[in-house]
């Protein structure tokens, strides 16, 4: 008899970058059936980690309850990444790469991927950079279709101090012609990028290094539109109906570009009472979620 778990469990990134890692597991009768069982691979969304709140924190547990496993990941984006410099979009995908790498040498068969909101942004360009990669299936949780676009109407509406073209510019002229490998990188924050106050609860801050590949115009692939047509696993989509910071549009926009460039098995679900976090309504997320992959691994 194989005992429910739940472990902390720590890997390495191509990179060298540590991945600290919660892998939840029903009770099987074998080994066997532990690793066909399904198995999740989470990442969160910006600043999160896999304690945090709503998708990260509820989703495994329920998963579980319905036979299905998960292995939560905490990527560089995690915690104060962003802030400290290690939060680099393009590297990330080295991130999910050992999670998946990680589970197929422990011997899992079935494994699929769930990125929530800045999750679903990196697991999709991880997911058209690897297109060998062997998963299943993946779920994008309120996924932006250009994550540069889209901060610079959010900035744009509010006002935002300074302007998206003017930390564009500061950090074009700061970070060079070698942004990634430029030894220079500074803290920056700005007021009124949530709302038309100078609350705290509107700032957000970055470093010019993290904020160049993550929101920038030259951030490619951080505009999912532009990676979206390489993704060939099945997908779901899924988006709250209330979501407060994406448009209606934007999966199934998303979507339609998946399915144009030739993937025949992408789906897109609204879920009821929800906003950004589809884990506000954890009954019709969770059985979603469910039904979709017993329908794909019955094909």
């Amino acid at each position: 008899m194989i005992e429910r778990q739940r472990r902390l469990i720590s890997i390495n990134s191509k990179d060298d970058f540590l991945i600290h890692s919660l892998l939840v597991t029903g009770e099987h009768e074998k080994s066997e059936d532990l690793f066909r069982t399904p198995i999740v691979i989470m990442v969160h969304g910006v600043l999160g980690h896999f304690l945090a709140r709503g998708t990260p924190r509820q989703l495994p547990l329920l998963l579980t309850e319905r036979g299905i496993n998960s292995f939560s990941i905490n990527t560089r984006m995690a915690h104060l990444g962003q802030i400290l410099g290690k939060a680099i979009f393009d590297s990330t995908e080295f991130d999910i790469e050992a999670a998946v790498d990680f589970l197929k040498n422990k011997g899992f068969e079935n494994i699929f991927i769930l990125g929530f909101s800045l999750g679903a942004n990196l697991a999709a360009y991880y997911a058209a950079k690897n297109p060998e990669s062997g998963i299943r299936g993946m779920i994008l949780e309120g996924c932006a279709y250009s994550l540069p676009d889209s901060q610079k109407k959010r900035w744009d509406r509010w006002g935002s101090i300074p302007s998206y073209d003017k930390v564009y510019e500061k950090a074009r002229v700061l970070l060079g012609d070698d942004p990634l490998n430029s030894p220079r990188d500074e803290i920056f924050l700005v007021n009124r990028a949530w709302g038309d106050t100078m609350n705290p609860f509107h700032n957000e801050i970055y470093t010019y290094k993290t904020w160049w590949f993550m929101r920038s115009p030259q951030a490619r692939h951080a505009k999912t539109c532009t990676v979206m047509a390489g993704v060939k696993v099945p997908l779901l989509f899924l988006q709250g109906v209330n979501d407060d910071i994406l448009e209606e549009w934007e999966c199934r926009e998303l979507a339609r570009l998946a399915s144009e460039a030739g993937n025949r098995s992408v789906k897109v679900r609204y879920i009821k009472d929800a906003m950004h976090d589809c884990m506000e309504n954890p009954e019709s997320t969770s059985k979603t979620i469910t039904d979709w992959i017993g329908e794909i691994l019955s094909l």
